[in-house]
Formats: C-alpha cells, sequence, structure tokens
C-alpha cells in the first residue's frame, strides 16, 4: 500500500536565445531512462535568454537558463543528466545579498511544471479559480506579477525520470529512484549548481510539494550534515507529508482516520453537507480537530470494548463532521478512507469530490470499467498544466529539442525505494525528526508550511500533528492555511495569498 500510495497523488518581452550546445547523440537503444555506453552519452544541451518583467511592483531584467547538468559518479562517469530551469536577476554584484531558492514538485516522478507554472515562475498558466474543469486548449499564459523572483532567484528542478531528466552513461534509474537515492542525486544537483554559479555565500532555500516535501526533509539531512556541510536558511512545504503512518492506512494503523477528519469536515462544509448555523468554517474545523483527536482517536483505539450507548455518541458526532449518513459510518465501523469518502459524500447527486482539492466534483460511472476513483481536480486541470510547460519551454524559452517532456513517469513510484536507513526492513518512512534536528544544528534555520484545507491527499491536521512531536522548536516555523486544496494556487486568492507569505518568510530570513 505505501508503495502505491503517492502513484494516487498525481498525480504544471524581447529575447536573445543562444544554445550553447547545438546537437545531441541519440539515446543507446536497449536501456531504460536513455542509460547506455559512455560513447553514446548526450551532450549537455543549454538555452539561455534575456528578459524584462514586473514583479511585486518591481521592473528588472533576469536571465533564464534552462538546460541540462551531467552527474558523475566517485569514479569521474557520467550517470545521469539533470534538465533545470534557472531564473536569475541580473546586474546583482553581491550574490551573498541575494537569496536563491530550489524547487520542484512530488509523485515521486512528477516533473516541477506544477510549483513553476502555477505559483513561482515568471509566467503561470491561468485554471477556472472556482474549481471547474479546465476543459481545452488555448490556455490563457500570463505573465506572473506574483512571482518570487524580486526577492530570490529561482531553480526549478526536474529529478531523474521526469521532464528530460533522464539517466545515462553508467546510470540506471534504480540508481536514482529511492527517498535516499533521489535526495543524494538532488544534493549533488545543487551542490553542483552552488559551485559553478559562485552562490556558496548566497542565502539558500529549498522548496517542494507533496512528496517533494519528502524530498526537502531528506535533503537537509543530505546537505546540513556532515562536514561538508551547507546550511540552509530554510525550507518551504507545500501541502507537506513527513510521517507517513499518519495519512497511509493499512491493518494496524488507525492514525490515518483520525488525521483525515477535519479535511473531511472542510469538505461537507464545502459542499453544504453539515449545519453551518452559528459557525465559521475555522470553529467548524477546530470543533472537528477536537473531535478527533479526543473522543475519536479513544474510540478507535478502544473498537469492539465501545459500549453501544458510546458507540452512539461517536456516530452521531462523526456525522456531524462529516456530512455522511450515520448507517454508513455504522457499517464502516467509524472508519472511512479517503477514497471511500470521495465518492459516499455527493453519492446521491451522482458525483465524486477530488482528492488533490475536494472543491472539485465529477461523475463516476461504475459500468463503464472504472475500477478506481477518478480524481477530477487531477483531470480538469493536467491538461492545461502540459499544454503551458512544452509552450512555454519552446516559445518562451527557446528549448529546442525533440526528446518527451515528462510530466510524470510512472516507474519511479512503482520502482520506488522507501527505505530511509539500510537496517529498515519495514514500517512506514518518517522524516519529521531530520526537521526537527535541523531546528536544532542550525539556529538560522527556519520552515514554512503551506496546507489547503480541502486536500484530501496530503491533510493538514496529519502535517500538524508531525509538527507538534520530535521537540520541533514551533517559533521558528510558520504554517498557513488555505482555502483551496494540495495545488491552492490553483485558487486565485489563495495564489495571492501564498506568494505573499512566502515572499515574507524569505524577507525576514534576511533581517537577521
Amino acid at each position: 500500500m505505501l508503495k502505491n500510495h503517492f502513484l494516487k497523488f498525481v498525480v504544471l518581452i524581447g529575447m536573445m536565445v543562444a544554445p550553447v550546445f547545438p546537437g545531441v547523440a541519440k539515446e543507446a537503444p536497449g536501456k531504460e531512462n536513455g542509460a547506455g555506453a559512455a560513447e553514446n552519452i548526450p551532450e549537455p544541451r543549454v538555452f539561455k535568454t534575456t528578459h524584462k518583467g514586473r514583479f511585486n511592483g518591481k521592473t528588472f531584467e533576469y536571465t533564464a537558463v534552462a538546460g541540462d547538468t551531467h552527474l558523475k559518479n566517485d569514479k569521474g562517469e557520467v550517470v545521469a543528466s539533470i534538465f533545470s530551469i534557472a531564473y536569475t536577476k541580473n546586474g546583482v554584484k553581491d550574490p551573498s545579498t541575494r537569496p536563491i531558492t530550489f524547487f520542484f514538485n512530488g509523485g515521486p516522478g512528477s516533473a516541477s511544471l506544477w510549483l513553476h507554472m502555477g505559483a513561482f515562475g515568471p509566467k503561470r498558466v491561468v485554471v477556472p479559480s472556482d474549481a471547474e474543469n479546465a476543459g481545452a486548449a488555448p490556455y490563457p499564459l500570463v505573465d506572473n506579477e506574483l512571482s518570487l523572483l524580486d526577492v530570490t532567484d529561482l531553480v526549478f528542478i526536474d529529478p531523474v525520470g521526469t521532464g528530460y531528466s533522464r539517466a545515462i552513461g553508467k546510470g540506471d534509474g534504480k540508481d536514482f529512484w529511492g527517498i535516499k537515492e533521489d535526495a543524494k542525486s538532488v544534493g549533488d544537483f545543487i551542490r553542483l549548481y552552488i559551485s559553478q554559479n559562485n552562490r556558496w555565500n548566497s542565502p539558500k532555500y529549498v522548496g517542494g510539494e507533496s512528496y517533494g516535501t519528502t524530498r526537502t526533509a531528506a535533503l537537509v539531512e543530505e546537505l546540513q550534515e556532515g562536514y561538508n556541510s551547507m546550511a540552509l536558511n530554510g525550507v518551504i512545504l507545500v501541502s507537506s507529508i513527513l510521517d507517513f503512518q499518519t495519512v497511509d492506512g493499512g491493518p494496524g494503523n488507525v492514525e490515518p482516520y483520525i488525521f483525515f477528519l477535519p479535511t473531511y469536515a472542510a469538505t461537507a462544509w464545502y459542499h453544504g453537507k453539515v449545519d453551518k448555523e452559528g459557525r465559521t468554517l475555522e470553529s467548524f474545523i477546530q470543533e472537528a480537530r477536537d473531535f478527533a483527536l479526543n473522543d475519536y482517536a479513544v474510540a478507535l483505539f478502544k473498537g469492539n470494548r465501545l459500549t453501544d450507548a458510546e458507540r452512539a455518541e461517536i456516530l452521531d458526532k462523526l456525522s456531524l463532521y462529516t456530512g455522511l449518513d450515520r448507517d454508513y459510518l455504522e457499517k464502516t465501523r467509524l472508519r472511512v478512507n479517503e477514497f471511500r469518502f470521495m465518492r459516499e459524500l455527493l453519492r446521491e447527486e451522482g458525483k465524486v469530490v477530488g482528492r488533490l482539492d475536494s472543491r472539485y466534483t465529477g461523475e463516476e460511472q461504475d459500468d463503464a470499467g472504472e475500477t478506481f476513483t477518478a480524481d477530477p481536480s487531477g483531470y480538469g486541470i493536467s491538461a492545461a498544466y502540459t499544454a503551458a510547460i512544452n509552450d512555454y519551454l519552446s516559445r518562451g524559452l527557446k528549448v529546442d529539442r525533440d526528446d518527451t517532456y515528462e510530466v510524470l513517469s510512472h516507474k519511479p513510484g512503482k520502482e520506488w525505494n522507501w527505505k530511509t536507513d539500510e537496517s529498515w526492513t519495514g514500517g512506514y518512512p518518517t522524516l519529521g525528526p531530520v526537521i526537527a534536528r535541523g531546528l536544532r544544528q542550525n539556529k538560522d534555520f527556519r520552515v514554512y508550511v503551506a496546507n489547503g484545507y480541502y486536500d484530501l491527499a496530503t491533510p493538514f491536521f496529519a502535517t500538524e500533528e508531525t509538527f507538534s512531536q520530535y521537540g520541533m522548536d514551533i517559533s521558528r516555523v510558520t504554517m498557513t492555511y488555505y482555502e483551496a486544496g494540495h495545488m491552492m494556487y490553483t485558487h486565485e486568492p489563495s495564489l495571492e495569498k501564498l506568494a505573499s507569505t512566502v515572499r515574507r518568510f524569505i524577507l525576514e530570513g534576511q533581517e537577521k
């Protein structure tokens, strides 16, 4: 179940063009992800363009570099080609005054287009803010005045197997597809980029979304620990998942039922399935938190030791906060996973709610051969992001290549190594302690966390649970909430709030 969990997520002016390497060798046949003999290693291709933009009321020129970086093993042999898109402000004389932030998405197996084209890059694709299906092309691609380029340079990274990044030469996909393996390769890229671009003394931030937050935590260990350490100024966690036992259900693990409940409540509120009289969304969610952490948690652990009176009281409250029928809840033994909830909440209307964003709704027909719950918040916007990144790469950044930009590779997720230690033989990956250790070991290390109320993939209450443990220094953790889902930036008011809070987070880090 654990290995399949994130496969269900993903689920995005005049210019001077200068391609550095005009040619590229073809991939060697018979090797996955472009791996092959050394003589078939393609030359790195780099495309450099200059632009002018206005961000947060400030107008300036910046340079975009979209291209490949080769990673080598300890023997000096090329093992991977990492594709990235970097934006740097022109005219900065002292790099120590200019932060740099590395972003990626999750999956595992997702390219970085979602945060790039949806939130923080200089261009963004516009999808309906009210959770309507985006339909077919054309999609608006606009200047993103909310981009963070006014306060930080930006580098969007596609890990191996995503975007244009591939295992090549002596490398193979399995060398990179795992929690530790992935963090090492992305960490190697970051070190190489920092060295090649003279940014060792710049303030440095790392940020990710979804599994990208897991990667971010793993990178805190990879980059900060040891004598060749790179101390980070902070991390940016969008729709965080660090402790998998809080969200990934299975026999004997009742935690997900507890930590999904407030998101069920928010979703039921949004769709008008609960009593709103005398309540606000926030107060209703707080009621659900209190119930989940106290009466509901105790009831789940007591199991069939509950008295009839206790069970009846729990059923009444569970129905109140989830909007689900009391008789249905009784049949589930008080346990409803997110996929059941998606189908059940609006069953009488013939609709399912979205998983990445439960504001979305769609139809599900059991006689159409559907064996799983499709996610209307996924298929409702994915084509828009795919079109946007491909159009922007070719027309905006003048990237000239004929291989496929892999938006979501299912291969890495299927073959992912979930071990976090050589002695680890089972259980759930737990990365919360790594963040706690980073806070203890680096006095300037800070954490920003963005949570969507309507996120049924990485529920906000599970994130709150992680940050309540391990002796975290909460004074250096900023946590904000959005009336949207996993990709809260698809909701215009939430995008504005997200950009504003992350910008402030970075600026506050420079005030030390």
